[in-house]
């Protein structure tokens, strides 16, 4: 597709309508700062897909998370815009959140270091029973025998003695494994995991995933999962959003967005990666480093690490089609074209 035939997405249009989750233009500024954390995000998540959000660190994946659930501190920011939909009711985030009943029950989320998310005073079981009578109600009898099929849903073996156990009495993830339970408690149709492998070693990391692609295929919940890591991205992604500075600079089908990158800042992400193929070869960085939110340049927030930038990208590039379904906020897309012009 030449430079001359892409068109900016603009609305709802820019995201599935059969979408569990919407997000559309999502903008949120921090109290005491005058530029936006989050600057214009829109994605989308359907049923038994996994789109993983990647970036740098501070880049906004977890904000953007914390603010689909509502979990942001009181007074802490201002919306500034942003539309979600969740099976198929609208809200206006710039005056509500989603419900807190919706919370844990039809969308739960996981996060990077479960002993700081689980109760060391209270046992797995009780943890896990207390989220099914919150949202379900009936006996602590009943909610116990529902955290014990999960215990054997999520690969915990000796379901029985694991019920008693505190978490300290856990490896990490098996702790992780618990996370898994809570937040599948009641049959969510959208799970937000935030960076749910971090913490963890290569093997143990490698399960969590197929735990995870395993329950989609299984129940057909949707998955959003915030990762750094593009080998993550590359086992278990469908969709892909890479975001940069507060913004989704790039967005597409996974097989799309490897085969055909088209942003400056996914090629550089991509060509960090060590290769199987070339062991001992030197990597590639992409020069500079983020600029904090109060230093974000104008226009486009990569230009002072890009090779291509000049005065053009002082003005914000509008996310344009590069393929199906893919969309690329860049001046310069499609790049192979940039490239033939100044070779």
């Amino acid at each position: 597709m030449s430079s001359d035939q892409r068109v900016p997405i603009e609305g709802p249009t820019r995201v599935s309508p059969a979408a569990i989750l919407r997000l559309d233009d999502f903008t949120l500024r921090f109290r005491g700062q005058t530029v936006a954390t989050v600057n214009g995000i829109s994605l989308s998540v359907s049923a038994g897909e996994i789109l993983c959000v990647v970036g740098e660190s501070g880049c906004g994946k977890s904000v953007t998370a914390m603010s689909i659930m509502g979990l942001l501190p009181k007074g802490a920011s201002d919306v500034l815009s942003g539309d979600l939909s969740f099976m198929g009711k609208s809200y206006d985030l710039r005056r509500e959140n989603l419900p807190s009943h919706l919370r844990g029950n039809q969308i739960a989320m996981i996060f990077q270091e479960p002993m700081t998310s689980l109760n060391p005073a209270f046992s797995v079981g009780d943890q896990i029973a207390e989220s099914v009578l919150q949202h379900q109600g009936g006996t602590r009898a009943e909610a116990l025998r529902r955290a014990r099929d999960l215990l054997v849903k999520v690969g915990i073996s000796a379901p029985d003695q694991r019920l008693k156990e505190f978490p300290y009495q856990l490896s990490g993830g098996m702790r992780q494994r618990v996370m898994i339970a809570i937040a599948l408690a009641n049959d969510p149709k959208l799970l937000i995991a935030d960076e749910p492998t971090t913490a963890l070693d290569v093997t143990i990391q490698a399960q969590i995933l197929n735990l995870i692609d395993d329950l989609r295929r299984d129940t057909g919940m949707g998955t959003m999962m915030i990762t750094h890591d593009l080998g993550v991205v590359a086992e278990i992604a469908d969709s892909v959003a890479v975001m940069y500075g507060g913004e989704v600079v790039e967005y597409g089908p996974v097989r799309e967005i490897f085969a055909n990158p088209q942003h400056p800042y996914t090629i550089g992400l991509m060509s960090a990666m060590p290769r199987l193929d070339r062991p001992g070869g030197r990597l590639a960085i992409v020069p500079g480093s983020v600029p904090a939110i109060e230093n974000m340049p104008s226009g486009c927030r990569f230009r002072t690490r890009c090779a291509f930038a000049n005065e053009t990208c002082t003005e914000r590039p509008l996310p344009m089609a590069a393929g199906s379904g893919h969309r690329v906020a860049c001046h310069f897309a499609p790049l192979e074209e940039h490239v033939m012009v100044q070779a």
